[in-house]
């Protein structure tokens, strides 16, 4: 951990909490680690279940993670990956970062989004499945080609708002930000891999 790293942090909005930090690895190492995951993840393409049909997400994803934590989206119930060595690196050190920040943070898991090019996309939702609680913190991480994460506030009082996500930046949703604002990842006409690491605690299942 680089000594005034937490100093970074740009805040982009106070309430609910957004916060934007850039050179957590250094780019070399980030470039190096998106290389990496790019080679050795056994990525997926699964479906989802929409609108009465089924659909083949327009990227490719893993969840990964403890053992109990089985996820359910759309539907679908999705069980974890052992972690990736790199991963569990990333996810520690995205875990010392928040805390120098102080940000305590605890994640158990993460979803891993591909994307080949800009065509492909994310649509609008916001990260509020029960399986993560009422106001969870959400940290995500952007290695790759820089891409702007649409914001939208859902009782629409403010106008909607880009977040441009740099190489080896990481986004950190507070609480509240998945209660009031959905997020989309739109298609634009800009090349290059972009991988996004998104650390999450999910509450096992009774």
């Amino acid at each position: 951990m680089r000594s005034g790293y937490a100093q970074k942090g740009e805040p982009l909005l106070e309430s609910p909490s957004l916060t934007l930090f850039t050179g957590l690895l250094g780019d070399l190492p980030a470039t190096r680690l998106l290389a990496q995951l790019d080679q050795a993840l056994a990525w997926q393409r699964p479906t989802l279940h929409l609108y009465g049909r089924e659909h083949a997400i327009p990227r490719r994803q893993l969840w990964m993670g403890d053992p109990d934590t089985r996820y359910r989206y759309s539907g679908r119930d999705f069980l974890p990956e052992p972690w990736h060595p790199a991963v569990a690196a990333l996810r520690d050190r995205v875990v010392s970062a928040l805390a120098e920040a102080d940000t305590p943070a605890r994640f158990n898991s993460v979803l891993l989004n591909r994307y080949a090019g800009g065509e492909e996309r994310m649509g609008w939702h916001s990260d509020d499945e029960p399986e993560l609680g009422p106001d969870p913190l959400i940290a995500a991480m952007s290695l790759g080609a820089e891409r702007p994460l649409r914001f939208r506030w859902k009782d629409r009082s403010h106008e909607p708002f880009n977040v441009w996500l740099p190489h080896d930046s990481l986004l950190v949703m507070g609480a509240g930000v998945q209660s009031r604002l959905q997020h989309a990842l739109l298609p634009r006409q800009l090349p290059g891999l972009r991988i996004s690491l998104t650390f999450r605690l999910v509450k096992p299942r009774s």
